[in-house]
């Protein structure tokens, strides 16, 4: 069976972009917890990533309203889960970083985080 993505029309994934007030300080958390380099800066946008590899991606809104959680009202729409080998240091050191845990957690097999922008994210352990 074919695909159809020859050379001409193929679609790579590129990069996931999270709308925020200030996609410099976002992109800060999210280099310094990832170890990824800025490869692409302007005022409104930032992106994160490694040469050939998909990316962050940060992109400045007017008037941006942060996902609520766990409130459906204002739904997290996507999320990050971030492997990690222990949740208790993960945390710590995402903390440390700016993130924060809010008061719900879903369950003890992982940890819903809160970016600096408001943007849930999970820490878990996967393997």
């Amino acid at each position: 069976m074919s695909t159809g993505n020859t050379s001409e029309t193929a679609i790579r994934y590129a990069a996931v972009t999270f709308d925020c007030a200030d996609p410099a300080e976002l992109a800060r958390f999210y280099g310094d917890a990832l170890g990824l380099p800025v490869v692409y800066s302007t005022d409104d946008f930032v992106l994160l990533g490694q040469e050939g590899a998909a990316g962050l991606g940060f992109n400045r809104v007017a008037d941006h309203r942060p996902p609520s959680w766990p409130d459906e009202s204002g739904a997290k729409q996507a999320h990050i889960e971030l492997d990690v080998a222990d949740l208790d240091a993960a945390q710590a050191r995402l903390v440390e970083l700016g993130a924060v845990v809010p008061e719900f957690q879903p369950d003890e097999r992982w940890r819903v985080l809160l970016d600096p922008a408001g943007h849930p994210f999970c820490v878990t352990r996967l393997s």
